[in-house]
């Protein structure tokens, strides 16, 4: 440009008649204000002149014609580039060498483009949805099953088991009872409510009960003692027309000796050792 201003402020040589650049108030001839503060290019390491087009990025400069792609020399200039480890490259070069593949259309994700990355893959957004619902994920809870994902819904909806007593679905644990699946503080006694997840119980009629219950209203009582009979693995009884006894329980009514693997005589409702029934 020329002025007004005499002198340039370095080498204070007349600019009448020459171009000059201003800096800070101060005018410069061209080799003075080149040698002084053209900033040095990154491509070519020589400086951009003032005459020059700089172009920045990051601090670094380059000069118009410099500004290219590191792997196929395409002008970058006014086109979107990528950097990778200082290196400049175009959309597409970069795309080859660094940029994820989606995982489920295994097609290229674009610099720019916005990405779900989950489990250590990557998705387009427009891909990242629902096996089920085909709606997107984005960040909403999920749940993977043979590497699909599904939004919490969808899955309880075609996978998740529901309780067979209250219907609702079961998250976590669980208890198999007569093939269905319990929660477990639903999985009771059918009686006193007690929870019987981890304890011993006896089932009757499809329902579960803890031990008092049953031997309180279901067990079999003895004929000799009254006191119910408990039907867990451990206990033995006698049977004998419709009637049982604990083992212990089933003696000579008249001796008191054990009738167990012996033979024995019936009087009404009595029972009798064979020397006893005998006399």
């Amino acid at each position: 440009m020329t002025s007004s201003h005499t002198d340039c402020h370095f080498c204070l040589q007349s600019l009448h008649g020459r171009k000059y650049a201003l800096r800070d108030e101060n005018a410069y001839c061209v080799p003075c204000y080149d040698s002084l503060y053209a900033n040095p290019c990154e491509e070519c390491k020589q400086p951009i002149e003032c005459s020059s087009k700089d172009l920045a990025y990051k601090g670094r400069h380059w000069h118009e014609g410099c500004f290219r792609c590191a792997k196929c020399s395409r002008s970058l200039v006014e086109k979107p580039f990528a950097a990778k480890d200082e290196v400049l490259l175009c959309t597409e070069c970069y795309s080859d060498e660094y940029s994820s593949k989606c995982f489920h259309c295994q097609k290229t994700i674009m610099p720019g483009s916005r990405k779900m990355e989950f489990k250590g893959s990557s998705w387009h957004e427009s891909c990242f949805v629902c096996q089920y619902c085909q709606q997107p994920l984005g960040t909403k809870p999920l749940i993977t099953k043979d590497n699909e994902n599904y939004c919490v819904p969808c899955f309880e909806k075609q996978f998740a088991h529901h309780c067979y007593a209250c219907k609702k679905v079961i998250t976590s644990g669980g208890v198999a009872y007569h093939d269905q699946p319990w929660h477990k503080e639903c999985f009771v006694c059918a009686v006193c409510n007690t929870q019987l997840s981890g304890q011993r119980f006896i089932s009757k009629d499809e329902y579960p009960y803890c031990v008092d219950c049953f031997s309180k209203f279901h067990a079999k009582k003895c004929a000799a003692c009254k006191k119910p009979i408990a039907a867990l693995g451990g206990a033995k009884y006698i049977s004998f027309e419709e009637r049982q006894w604990h083992g212990e329980c089933f003696t000579c009514v008249k001796c008191s000796v054990s009738l167990v693997g012996r033979e024995f005589l019936t009087r009404q409702d009595d029972i009798l050792c064979h020397k006893c029934g005998s006399a």
